[in-house]
């Protein structure tokens, strides 16, 4: 009888839910013997512990990650009219807040090792229009944040930080977050800090920013009903904050995981020819995403598929090139870099976890999809 085999799933969080389990429905007991569910206590304690974490003043719960965009562009005055440069290279959710709040994203090229914004193809993008720069720490990778700050310090414009497949990595010796106006979090699931459904977070050192959020996350209110301006509902969910108390005190050790997985994938990649992912020179990565650039990557991935291996192909197709943005005018050609990213560029599974085994069996997997012949 042949041996059956088992499947590599692309992220399995199955495990990591069963060590929290018995934990996470106690907190659910106790807020609901509390009676307490909007902006209660485990919200205001993991806004102080997140601040904490990140280093930052505030830290402000919001429903999700790209709300945690669409509130800070609204509280640093992005309006109709206005320019914001980012990537094209990334989740819609990073050039759709920008839309959301009426202004027109520019896309800027990207580079090859980091696939985070370059910051030369930024300078070279900005015009009397532009009001901010929102760089995306992407894959875990931090972006280039000195020589970004350093544009945007020179053209007076504020830095939104989308920090939502990177948290707890590192730029400078501050964590991304901590860096620009404001950071970004996501808690989706499938994030480095992930609830159990939807959350994000906004960070900032910035006092006005931070009351300016937290009117608008709560429908403009400055008092129960006494409204100031007009804001939204998009705050973080009590029950979602009860477990990601609990998953960020045991952050650092699901950072180390990945990172040993990342390392292991390395090791056993290291003769297959391909471009493994690149470190920050002066930073650490958090590996929300392990991402190859491959010769031939379709064959690869369908070999993946072949072998019951998960995998993910972020991202297909530029921003720039969607249909969404053909008003924008770019064309093919236009950003050549991303543009050879989305041909090349695979994720890998990676999860703190992950067994060694399986690691094998992807990395086996991939070099015997690139070996000659």
């Amino acid at each position: 009888m042949s041996k059956v085999i088992s499947a590599v799933p692309f992220l399995d969080l199955a495990p990591q839910f069963q060590a929290l389990e018995a934990e996470w429905l106690t907190a659910i007991r106790a807020s609901g013997a509390k009676g307490s569910f909007i902006l209660g206590p485990n919200v205001t304690a993991f806004e102080q512990e997140f601040a904490a974490y990140v280093g930052v003043k505030h830290a402000i719960g919001v429903a999700n990650g790209t709300d945690s965009l669409i509130l800070s562009l609204r509280a640093l005055g992005i309006k109709n009219g206005d320019e914001v440069i980012t990537t094209p290279f990334t989740f819609f959710a990073s050039s759709e807040a920008i839309d959301s709040v009426g202004a027109t994203p520019v896309f800027a090229d990207i580079e090859p090792g980091s696939f985070c914004l370059d910051p030369a193809s930024v300078r070279r993008c900005i015009t009397a229009k532009t009001r901010a720069i929102l760089p995306v720490h992407l894959f875990g990778h931090p972006a280039a944040m000195d020589e970004i700050m350093a544009i945007a310090r020179e053209h007076k414009l504020a830095v939104i930080e989308d920090c939502a497949q990177a948290f707890g990595a590192t730029s400078g010796g501050r964590v991304v977050g901590s860096i620009g106006d404001t950071g970004s979090f996501s808690f989706y699931p499938t994030k480095v800090l992930g609830c159990y459904g939807d959350g994000g977070m906004i960070t900032t050192n910035r006092d006005d920013l931070n009351e300016h959020i937290r009117r608008l996350r709560n429908h403009g209110a400055v008092k129960p009903f006494l409204h100031t301006e007009i804001g939204c509902n998009s705050r973080l969910d009590e029950i979602q904050a009860a477990v990601l108390r609990i998953k960020l005190r045991t952050v650092n050790s699901d950072l180390d995981g990945r990172r040993r997985v990342a390392a292991e994938y390395d090791r056993r990649l290291a003769d297959a020819g391909i471009k493994t992912p690149s470190r920050p020179k002066n930073g650490t990565h958090a590996f929300n995403l392990y991402t190859l650039r491959l010769p031939r990557r379709d064959g690869v991935r369908q070999a993946l598929t072949d072998n019951q291996i998960g995998s993910s192909q972020c991202y297909p197709l530029g921003l720039h090139l969607q249909d969404v943005y053909q008003h924008l005018g770019y064309q093919p050609g236009s950003l050549p870099v991303c543009e050879q990213a989305t041909t090349e560029t695979l994720s890998l599974p990676i999860y703190p976890g992950m067994p060694v085994e399986h690691v094998a069996r992807v990395s086996a997997a991939v070099n015997n999809a690139l070996a000659p012949g």
